[in-house]
């Protein structure tokens, strides 16, 4: 008998491709995706099963379907149609709760893998040039997708101690995009004029969504030789951008703003339905935020495919063209931009590459 999967979150976007990429192992031989709505697109040959992990209903369709590994893909950012920001954190908080539980009572789980996010360090301006997977966060996350995470986590910490049998992978990821992105970075990207902090230009790593089914392909399965799919890892492209290089690379203009001005004008397009410019976002396009992928590499065993320049490249053609021309502004406002990284103090190596 080959391995049954089980999926949670696979109405988005991401979770319906991971879902259609792992029924192709020829290691598993049953895929069950689960989501509190039906998928608008297609799920090749899983099974669905419409449930709300909110509800202890989850129990009994782990139970039923006998899967010994559960990937955790419902922790998001953003709502699900009509969805508010309430049921974001109830499914991302109560209902990892429900999921974990259910686990704890599955003799035959064996394998729990959890889409986390980079946003546990925080950005805060005492934050060390590069975050490894010890870091703590100088200041902890206040509300939104943030502290959602923060509290994720430390659940699946308290399974993994009532649970030593069960081999446990947090995947921390930096900024998903892809053609097929929708976060709340990918929309504020998406807007015609980007606001921006005044007297800050943060650096951002993103990961190719290509690059995140992948690893949480190989997160999934047994361990290759040499290699540990247990643990946590940060998970990003190669390299750096700075929030500068990616307007003009969108080809948007940017409207520098004082912190304060920055923080009512979040909550005014966040009225307007824009795009979720939340205060842990503002601290993000504030300070920044860069992690290190040794142990991704060297632990994990995997090399993604697409660097953040790369990545964010795909995205940037997805994406109506800005008023500026990108082209020529870009090739201009790089070499500004590693004059001033050059002359302005010490960046890692591997952010450099």
């Amino acid at each position: 008998m080959g391995k049954v999967v089980l999926v949670t979150g696979v109405a988005r976007q991401l979770g319906g491709r991971f879902v259609r990429r792992i029924q192709r192992d020829p290691a598993v031989d049953r895929v069950v995706g689960v989501d509190a709505v039906p998928p608008e697109h297609h799920l090749g040959g899983a099974d669905f099963v419409q449930a709300d992990i909110r509800q202890p209903t989850i129990a009994r369709v782990l139970a039923e379907t006998g899967a010994d590994t559960v990937v955790h893909m419902d922790v998001t950012g953003t709502p699900l149609g009509s969805g508010s920001r309430t049921s974001v954190k109830e499914t991302n908080v109560i209902g990892t709760m429900q999921l974990l539980g259910a686990c704890q009572k599955s003799p035959a789980v064996r394998r729990l893998v959890v889409k986390s996010s980079t946003n546990v360090y925080g950005s805060a301006p005492r934050d060390p040039a590069v975050c490894t997977e010890t870091t703590s966060a100088k200041s902890l996350p206040s509300g939104g997708f943030a502290k959602d995470t923060v509290e994720v986590e430390g659940y699946v910490r308290g399974f993994a101690r009532r649970r030593p049998d069960v081999a446990v992978c947090v995947l921390r990821f930096a900024n998903v995009l892809g053609p097929a992105t929708d976060t709340p970075l990918a929309s504020y990207f998406s807007l015609p004029v980007l606001p921006t902090v005044f007297g800050y230009d943060p650096r951002l790593q993103f990961v190719h969504e290509d690059d995140a089914i992948e690893v949480l392909r190989i997160a999934s399965h047994e361990p290759e030789r040499g290699t540990l799919n247990s643990g946590t890892f940060n998970i990003a492209g190669d390299g750096v951008l700075v929030l500068s290089q990616c307007a003009r690379r969108l080809g948007r203009p940017t409207v520098p703003m004082l912190l304060p001005v920055v923080t009512w004008a979040g909550s005014l397009v966040r009225t307007l339905g824009v795009t979720d410019f939340s205060p842990e976002q503002i601290r993000l396009l504030t300070h920044g935020r860069v992690v290190d992928t040794t142990q991704m590499r060297e632990t994990l065993g995997f090399q993604p495919k697409h660097t953040t320049a790369e990545t964010f490249a795909d995205f940037a053609r997805s994406r109506e063209p800005g008023l500026l021309p990108p082209a020529a502004v870009a090739r201009a406002v790089d070499r500004i931009a590693a004059l001033s990284r050059t002359g302005g103090g010490h960046t890692p190596t591997q952010s450099a590459n």
